[in-house]
């Protein structure tokens, strides 16, 4: 059996029954890892299949603005499902302040669309 990269629904999976902030982000990282390796041609089949909730607001919103930020760089439409998906106050991952502010001016517009604010630098290092 061939090797398959993780989806979004994988991810959602992987993150539901772990709490630990580190981990998730640890798997959040991985996935984006998964991502930049899988051929072009299989990239969108990662991000346009709804995942699951995963019962924590700020999660499922983050996986959202994940496939509207990776759809738009294929120049591919936003998936449906990610609209709904919106934050009615702004999160931002990061607790220090010069992070935040970092992630005021650079969070890419569909983090910034979700109300999830995460530096365009951290999403490079992932």
């Amino acid at each position: 059996m061939a090797y398959q990269p993780m989806t979004l629904a994988d991810l959602a999976g992987q993150l539901a029954p772990r709490h630990d902030e580190k981990i998730r982000w640890k798997l959040v990282w991985e996935f984006f890892e998964e991502y930049r390796w899988a051929a072009e041609r299989q990239q969108p089949g990662l991000f346009l299949d709804e995942p699951p909730l995963i019962g924590n607001e700020q999660w499922d919103v983050l996986l959202a603005a994940i496939a509207e930020h990776l759809a738009a760089q294929l120049d591919l439409a936003p998936p449906e499902w990610s609209r709904a998906r919106v934050l009615g106050t702004p999160w931002f991952p990061s607790s220090l302040r010069s992070k935040r502010m970092e992630a005021l001016v650079s969070a890419p517009a569909a983090f910034r669309k979700h109300g999830v604010y995460l530096s365009a630098r951290d999403l490079e290092a992932a």
